[in-house]
């Protein structure tokens, strides 16, 4: 009896086979095209219907679905929007800092890191928000709260972007580092630390952009608007860096719709 298929599906091949296929070794080299086309066919006739396939939901990477929001920044209050002259310098310098970056990165990737720079691995999350936002900062302690230090320690303070550390990340890692600081700015104020790793990690971003990337600058913009739009007082020291960012998302990486319009 003729499966489905091949009462929907004509035969491309239409060959007759005789007795002798019956004692087909699927096992043995076909010794003739007969045989292969007659192996090919006994092989998909063992083949079920329909398979279900096993899936280990702990082994699925986070985040799967990408989500491009289209969704543009809030505008920025009356006299918090930078100059075009600003926008256009603050891109400029971004770019050389980029072209510099990929010029020297094989240097700095050579270089030995200092015994107490202990990079998280790979997937550790909690471990990248320590490392570069310092302990202070990940578990929400003022400086205030603790006894002057004799001695900077970055595990207290974070490690900064230096290049010998940013330039042994690979694309797939400054995405994922880049996320994990994006989501934890989601819920919490701008901090200076924050800052130097999201310039640092932007100015690593090869273009063109993965569709993970493009969501989660776009991410950052809005976010950074947002904060900007609370702001009381234009001397607030936060204001630049949000600027910043904000133009080197829409202005630098091209997302258009997000980019500030001078008054």
């Amino acid at each position: 009896m003729k499966s489905d298929v091949e009462e929907l599906m004509p035969r491309l091949l239409p060959i007759e086979f005789g007795a002798s296929t019956e004692n087909l070794d699927l096992n043995g080299p076909p010794r003739n095209p007969q045989e292969y086309l007659r192996q090919v066919q006994l092989e998909a006739s063992l083949c079920p219907e329909v398979v279900v396939a096993q899936i280990d939901p702990k082994k699925l990477k986070k985040k799967q679905t990408v989500n491009v929001s289209v969704a543009g920044c809030h505008a920025a209050p009356m006299g918090f929007c930078p100059s075009s002259s600003w926008q256009q310098q603050q891109v400029s310098n971004f770019s050389d800092i980029r072209q510099s970056i990929t010029k020297n990165r094989k240097h700095w990737s050579s270089q030995t890191l200092d015994d107490n720079v202990l990079m998280p691995k790979l997937t550790d999350e909690e471990g990248w928000k320590r490392f570069c936002l310092g302990e202070k900062v990940y578990l929400g302690i003022s400086s205030c709260d603790t006894d002057a230090e004799p001695a900077l320690d970055y595990s207290k303070v974070g490690f900064p972007p230096f290049l010998s550390i940013v330039s042994r990340l690979n694309q797939s890692t400054v995405l994922m580092v880049l996320e994990i600081l994006i989501s934890w700015f989601e819920e919490r104020a701008f901090v200076p630390q924050l800052g130097r790793w999201l310039y640092a990690l932007l100015a690593c971003l090869e273009k063109p952009l993965l569709p993970e990337a493009h969501s989660s600058i776009r991410q950052l913009a809005r976010r950074c608007a947002q904060l900007r739009s609370t702001l009381v007082n234009q001397e607030d020291e936060k204001l630049p860096a949000l600027n910043l960012l904000i133009c080197l998302v829409a202005r630098y990486f091209e997302q258009n719709d997000l980019a500030d319009q001078p008054e």
